[in-house]
């Protein structure tokens, strides 16, 4: 799975072509259909995966407003920020783990309130 600089997974919206590299002038690659990012596996050119805490927020963001629900985006920026000051982990493994977290809270206050309801 790759984190796409626009706020995306790249999972299916691909598509392929060609690109100079330093190893050939046209080698095959793939590209983020929604945004047009090509990515150069092969010079390591990838999306960053290191972003400042500033890039990372407007990351976070756009992932919130495409993936979440209003309501559970405060969580996750906050999850986010969590994560990005306990260490060194890449922004997809800070974005992912904040997101199963949000996730994680979601399933067990409907869990909560369900249980309540039926008393």
């Amino acid at each position: 799975m790759i984190l796409c600089e626009c706020g995306e997974f790249i999972e299916t919206d691909i598509f392929r072509d060609y690109m100079k590299t330093s190893l050939n002038p046209s080698t095959r690659t793939v590209g983020h259909r929604n945004c047009g990012l090509m990515i150069n596996f092969v010079d390591e050119k990838r999306p960053k995966r290191y972003s400042s805490r500033k890039e990372l927020k407007m990351l976070a963001c756009k992932f919130a407003q495409k993936n979440l629900p209003v309501e559970n985006t405060a969580q996750f920026l906050l999850a986010v920020e969590r994560f990005k000051s306990q260490g060194r982990l890449q922004d997809l493994e800070i974005l992912m783990n904040a997101y199963h977290e949000v996730l994680k809270k979601c399933c067990e206050n409907k869990k909560e309130l369900s249980f309540h309801d039926t008393l």
